[in-house]
């Protein structure tokens, strides 16, 4: 019997009895591979929450020795526990609540709290991210084991909205994101958690948590590029940068020693080291050149054509996910480049508002004389594209001198330093137009041609890295389109397209499970010496079809050599 239905077998078949029957995998999942491609992607099985568009399905972990799969579901301020055992039939054997938990300080994680992210040791500590019901209170760490036992917690920074545990399995470092409520008059500060953990599986001491901040990088010494701006960056209050500096996720090297942090917003990366807790390096990534061939993007949901071009803009690479690896000794990082607006989570306000169209500054009168033509500006051409308000505007010529978009529509490998060692530049809507041409830029809870176009394109959101037969790949989920996309990048400056697989019927009702994954968030690699199966395999949580989906990563070599011994058998 599993680790959790030997502790909770009642409370589990109960669970299990009202879970939805299975989402299908749909029976023809589009796939693009490459000419001569190492490596075939295979959905084999999936897990339905039945919610649609609540994100029932977000970050996903893995155990190898219990073969359960952990997959957040921030829908029910939960995480979902699955028996991956069989990963062609993924089961539900229960959920972590984390409401009711109570803290090393004697605090109880109030209703409506809500788990971010998840993390598992190898001995089965589990790790979960829990942002408090007020977002802007401070959030917590809670602490399960294997059967599902709730083990204590210790509270962190204002909305840890990732986690992640070190290789070494000493340390958890959480991302506290600190957003402001809707109507910015509360502000807390951006922070990352550094928790010491103890060597058995049990809760650490709130004496464990350890704290970075960016206080060092206030006023003066905020490095140039990094972008600070909206309505509490110059209000007079304490700590604006730091207020303003938003963690969104982590990476942490080989050795355990350091944690690699994207603020997405600011377009930065901040450098902590784990040894003294503290922000070590901040540095800006600075902008992408749209007008360079291969950088082209299309900009227009309004020209009813798949249109890639160069254009008179940069763009801000604003990543979420970020993934690092080694090649020849040396530590890189892979970044998803979504793009974000500080103003995406509170729509329907009007507090703060820092993306608008093109159109709308043209028609403010607000582009400089000059900096587009009048063809330019048409709705079927830039009109449509969504711009920040934050950047490019020249306060002595009272105009917009530099439009800058969001996200860099691609992934990228970058060095400890913020050299730029590659990016994907136009790859991803490229060969999503050759992929699903009738479907291009569509968005994830709908089926609409051409709809993302004027707003980050497929926008990439999760990356995970793997390594298979001595090459590395890197695995990035697409969150409007769909689709994980699998780069080879063994060689940090050449890497090489290898296949995209996207398990979605465009022709499906989108709330039906017919309709396969839709909007994935969260990836995790599971390497072959870890797997049920032998064979590494690939978990992708999908918010808005609430689906945490496994897919088979093989060698093509491998798959041939045992078509081969099924074809004998045969004869």
């Amino acid at each position: 019997m599993k680790p959790f239905l030997a502790a909770c077998a009642a409370a589990t078949l109960a669970v299990a009895a009202a879970a939805p029957a299975g989402a299908a995998i749909v029976d023809d999942p589009i796939a693009l591979s490459a000419d001569g491609a190492s490596l075939a992607l295979t959905p084999l099985g999936t897990y339905e929450t039945g919610v649609f568009d609540e994100s029932a399905a977000e970050i996903v972990a893995f155990h190898a020795k219990s073969a359960q799969l952990y997959s957040v579901d921030a829908n029910a301020g939960a995480v979902n526990v699955l028996d991956a055992s069989d990963p062609t039939a993924p089961t539900l054997l229960g959920t972590l609540e984390v409401a009711g938990i109570v803290d090393a300080s004697g605090t109880s994680i109030p209703d409506g709290s809500e788990a971010n992210s998840v993390a598992v040791r190898d001995d089965g500590l589990v790790v979960v991210a829990v942002e408090a019901a007020t977002k802007t209170d401070p959030g917590w760490l809670a602490f399960f084991d294997l059967d599902g036992e709730a083990l204590g917690a210790v509270q962190v920074g204002a909305q840890p909205d990732m986690v992640t545990v070190t290789p070494d399995g000493r340390m958890a470092v959480s991302a506290n994101e600190g957003e402001p409520n809707e109507t910015y008059e509360i502000d807390p500060e951006g922070t990352v958690s550094i928790v010491s953990l103890p060597r058995k599986v049990a809760p650490p001491a709130q004496s464990a948590v350890r704290t970075a901040d960016f206080h060092a990088y206030e006023g003066d010494a905020l490095p140039e590029g990094v972008r600070v701006f909206g309505p509490t960056a110059d209000d007079g209050e304490a700590y604006p940068v730091s207020r303003n500096l938003e963690p969104e996720y982590v990476a942490v090297d080989a050795r355990s020693r350091t944690a690699y942090v994207t603020l997405q917003e600011a377009n930065a990366i901040a450098v902590v080291d784990l040894r003294s807790a503290t922000v070590a390096d901040l540095w800006s990534m600075g902008t992408k050149d749209l007008s360079i061939e291969g950088n082209g993007i299309d900009p227009s949901d309004k020209d009813d054509a798949i249109a890639i071009q160069t254009v008179p803009l940069r763009s801000f690479y604003m990543p979420d996910s970020i993934a690092s690896y080694t090649s020849r000794g040396i530590t890189y990082l892979v970044t998803a480049n979504e793009g974000d607006a500080r103003d995406d989570w509170n729509e329907g306000t009007d507090e703060y508002e820092e993306s608008t169209r093109i159109e709308d500054l043209a028609e403010d009168g607000l582009l400089c004389d000059g900096l587009l033509t009048d063809e330019q500006l048409e709705r079927e051409v830039l009109g449509r594209l969504d711009v920040t308000t934050a950047s490019g505007y020249s306060e002595e010529l009272g105009c917009y001198d530099e439009l800058y978009a969001f996200g860099g529509r691609s992934f990228s490998i970058w060095t400890t330093d913020g050299d730029l060692v590659f990016d994907s530049g136009d790859d991803f809507e490229q060969l999503t137009a050759e992929a699903l041409p009738d479907y291009f830029n569509s968005t994830n809870d709908e089926t609409e041609f051409d709809s993302r176009s004027d707003a980050k394109g497929p926008e990439p959101e999760g990356v995970t890295v793997g390594e298979l037969r001595g090459r590395t790949y890197a695995f990035v989920g697409l969150e409007r389109v769909g689709g994980v996309m699998v780069y080879d990048i063994t060689s940090p400056v050449s890497p090489e397209f290898v296949t995209y697989v996207n398990n979605r019927d465009f022709e499906a009702d989108p709330e039906s499970p017919e309709a396969g994954d839709l909007g994935p968030e969260g990836l995790a690699f599971i390497a072959a010496k870890d797997s049920p199966t032998t064979e590494a395999m690939l978990a992708v949580g999908n918010e808005v079809s609430g689906t945490t989906t496994l897919f088979s990563v093989e060698t093509l070599k491998d798959k041939a050599s045992k078509q081969g011994k099924k074809g004998k058998r045969r004869r």
